[in-house]
């Protein structure tokens, strides 16, 4: 491949998920879903009844993170005094509210990507920074679950991403060696954790485009919003 950037995000999984890929692993919010400009206005909501002010800039900055990461984020912006799991909790309540009524936003590219895997027989799983129980409602709700073999969420391993350990876990449940698959992610602390596992990594920009580290890390860039 001499170009990693792609118009497309059929385009690059179609290039990269070759004899050699056994398996696709994508992140959810962002990815999958339509769901961080959701989950931001929420959380800015949240936080706001609780006498906080969340910045874009920060929020984008907290893309990918979950458990110790994303708390001391928080608390290193907004002080101890900072009610982070309340203020977490009722924001992921309001999220999952509109799940149940209006539907989350799947990305455009999704149903074809799943298709084009399925037709190769390339076995998909989800690795995502978000509890398991919600990413299966929220994949259960837009019957995208029959795609994946299996689900890990944030609450299975000590360290979030940008480290590989929820990739390396879903390569394990799924049977496969790091190399002989495929990482989506729309962030770059996603990007750096696919990088840091040992696996290919396509970058499909959401909120922001990623920064030149990150796209070296990238085996491909699909130019989004660019």
């Amino acid at each position: 491949m001499t170009d990693k950037f792609f118009d497309n995000v059929l385009d690059a999984v179609s290039c990269l998920a070759d004899k050699k890929c056994e398996a696709v692993i994508f992140d959810m919010d962002g990815l999958i879903f339509d769901t961080e400009h959701t989950f931001m206005e929420q959380l800015a909501v949240t936080m706001k009844e609780h006498g906080y002010d969340l910045s874009r800039e920060l929020y984008v900055e907290s893309l990918g993170l979950g458990g110790d990461k994303l708390r001391k984020l928080m608390m290193d912006e907004y002080g101890e005094d900072y009610p982070f799991d309340i203020c977490s909790r009722e924001a992921r309540n309001r999220l999952t509210v509109i799940a149940k009524t209006v539907g989350l936003t799947v990305k455009a590219y999704i149903p074809q990507v799943l298709e084009l895997l399925k037709e190769r027989g390339i076995t998909c799983a989800v690795a995502s920074s978000t509890k398991s129980s919600y990413v299966k409602k929220y994949l259960d709700d837009a019957d995208l679950s029959k795609y994946f073999r299996c689900i890990i969420g944030g609450e299975s391993v000590k360290r979030s991403k940008p480290d590989p350990d929820i990739f390396l876990l879903a390569c394990k449940n799924l049977g496969v060696e790091p190399n002989k698959a495929l990482v989506l992610e729309d962030s770059e602390n996603g990007v750096r954790a696919a990088y840091a596992a040992g696996i290919p990594v396509i970058c499909v920009p959401d909120l922001k485009y990623p920064c030149q580290e990150v796209i070296d890390m990238s085996a491909a860039i699909v130019s989004l919003r660019h």
